[in-house]
């Protein structure tokens, strides 16, 4: 196992590749995606190539893969960036060419369904960037979040420390993409609650490894992506978010539980746990509901650290992951959790 390594970064004017690693949504909605292309050229200067499964919905997982080979391989491609996320990534896992990639590192941003490849890039000795999609936050109604284009654009351009700060205001509520209306004003956002913390008596500094906590418990049952020797994570930060679909606080405890049982849990020194999503079309939960909601996956984390890793620092509602803002996360980068000063520090 090589401990992973920093990509070379793009500079405003490069050429940045756009794919679709799990669902073409671009192709059935594409007010945010096409959104999403013009900030990524105006705001930051960059240049989207797009590939032949990008905007097509159903292409297969051979498609997908060849278009991650070429994104990679190209030279004059500086970046890689995800349209969007979905459900069936770890179908293209077997068919990536590990050497390929090893031999072209570049930075890649996504996350959901994306933890599937931020965790073999992690594999492959490569460090990936959990977050920043082109449809989820270049294209959001009215503006990009100044959290989210602040945190994207360091992530993007720079190398060196970056100190993560909680949102002022958040936003839980989505709208229909396939709407214009949507589009024409800001989301409706609440005022923020800061960051929870647990066991903030020391200074933790490790790599990170985590992502999105459905998509991990896919990776463990098929056995994918997790290191044999988890001795690589002695002392690292663990980080994990829950998706739109609002798995219940029952099935959060047993995906850690069987993480504990793996022995995962407690190789880590610190877990940062992202503001739960609370919403969502087929659960529209009232603010009320939402709260609660919340509070019965943090009691069901608390539950199984306590079981497993009764030492771990814990930070909860850290803005990483299926919220609004959302701070991008270097999958596999070196990340100071320093409890006694409540102060969190990544390296871009």
């Amino acid at each position: 196992m090589t401990t992973p390594a920093y990509p070379p970064k793009p500079v405003p004017g490069d050429r940045v590749a756009v794919i679709s690693p799990s669902a073409g949504l671009p192709g059935i909605l594409p007010l945010p995606y096409e959104l999403g292309l013009e900030r990524l050229r105006k705001e930051y200067g960059l240049e989207p190539v797009e590939y032949p499964a990008t905007r097509r919905m159903g292409s297969t997982p051979r498609e997908r893969a060849d278009d991650i080979h070429a994104a990679f391989a190209d030279p004059d491609v500086r970046a890689v960036m995800a349209s969007i996320g979905g459900d069936d990534q770890i179908t293209v896992l077997p068919l990536l060419d590990r050497e390929l990639i090893r031999a072209n590192p570049k930075p890649f941003f996504g996350y959901s369904d994306n933890t599937n490849l931020l965790a073999h890039l992690w594999n492959t000795g490569i460090v990936g960037y959990h977050g920043a999609s082109v449809m989820g936050e270049l294209g959001r109604p009215g503006a990009m979040d100044p959290l989210t284009a602040e945190s994207m654009r360091a992530a993007l351009f720079t190398s060196g420390e970056y100190e993560l700060r909680a949102a002022e205001r958040w936003r839980d509520v989505d709208r229909d993409w396939a709407d214009p209306a949507t589009f024409e004003s800001e989301p409706e956002t609440r005022p923020g609650t800061g960051w929870t913390w647990v066991n903030a008596h020391r200074v933790v500094e490790g790599r990170s490894w985590g992502g999105c906590l459905e998509i991990l418990a896919w990776l463990l049952m098929a056995d994918r992506e997790i290191p044999r020797d988890l001795s690589v994570h002695d002392g690292g930060v663990l980080f994990l978010e829950t998706s739109e679909e609002l798995p219940s606080a029952e099935e959060v405890f047993r995906v850690l539980r069987s993480m504990g049982e793996r022995g995962l849990l407690r190789r880590f020194s610190a877990l940062l746990m992202g503001r739960a999503k609370t919403w969502s079309f087929e659960r529209p939960n009232s603010p009320q509901e939402g709260a609660r909601y919340a509070a019965e996956q943090r009691e069901a984390v608390l539950r199984a650290m306590g079981a497993y890793a009764p030492d771990t620092t814990i930070v909860f509602d850290v803005d990483l992951g299926h919220t609004d803002p959302q701070i991008v996360i270097p999958y596999g980068g070196a990340i100071r959790v320093d409890g006694p000063a409540r102060r969190i520090t990544v390296t871009y």
